[in-house]
């Protein structure tokens, strides 16, 4: 069960801005990206369900931040059906990831009062998404739309909060291109996760890049 409340995950992404996202099969190298992530200042991440047993690997991970990191909230992506939402929410995912927009898990996320994001394509989607209670939209791809979308987006419906993943670089130029266009927070994936000459991921690397990106979001979003 979520530690956290759907405002408070709304809350924490609103104020960092960040949503690092990643997956890995060994829980302790999963416990050390989460280290470093929070350490950088990342209080909202996404674990991906891209493997085999891997919700055996976040019913660990989940447990682990509860006791570790109460105040981050932990979220399941790459989602399909409203069975495996059930499950995740079951194992303690703070929030619900998924590529398309799914009435099934829109449904099994407002019972039991659990945010839900979406990847959209389009505005007939996202008002469709809003309509079934999502608070913020995936958009996804980001890189085939780019922030333009959102500029459009945000004319006819300025209430809107969407989340670009896919195509967002850790980068000054393309934050601010992405945030200066309205979007309400981003998802990184393998672009924070840095990797060293043998292929380990570097965590203090890490780290540096992450706490780079919230202090440059930070300073965006107070303008």
């Amino acid at each position: 069960m979520s530690k956290l409340s759907r405002l408070d995950v709304l809350n924490i992404m609103g104020s960092t801005g960040l949503v690092p996202l990643f997956y890995h099969e060994d829980i302790e190298v999963a416990k050390n990206i989460i280290k470093a992530c929070y350490a950088g200042g990342a209080s909202v991440i996404e674990f991906t369900a891209r493997g085999d047993f891997s919700h055996e690997v976040f019913g660990q991970l989940s447990k682990h931040v509860q006791e570790k990191y109460p105040d981050l909230a932990l979220g399941i992506g790459s989602i399909t059906d409203g069975s495996s939402a059930s499950l995740y929410i079951q194992l303690g995912a703070d929030f619900i990831v998924t590529p398309v927009f799914r009435e099934d898990i829109a449904i099994v996320c407002n019972r039991r009062k659990i945010p839900f994001f979406p990847g959209c394509g389009s505005l007939t989607e996202i008002a469709k998404a809003e309509e079934m209670g999502c608070e913020v939209v995936k958009l996804f791809p980001g890189s085939i739309y780019g922030s333009e979308f959102i500029k459009a987006i945000k004319g006819p419906q300025p209430w809107t909060s969407i989340m670009p993943t896919g195509g967002v670089e850790p980068t000054e130029e393309s934050l601010k291109d992405w945030f200066n266009a309205g979007a309400f927070c981003v998802g990184i994936g393998s672009k924070l996760m840095i990797k060293d000459s043998t292929g380990s991921y570097n965590y203090s690397e890490i780290e540096k890049l992450i706490k780079k990106c919230t202090s440059f979001i930070k300073e965006l979003k107070v303008k």
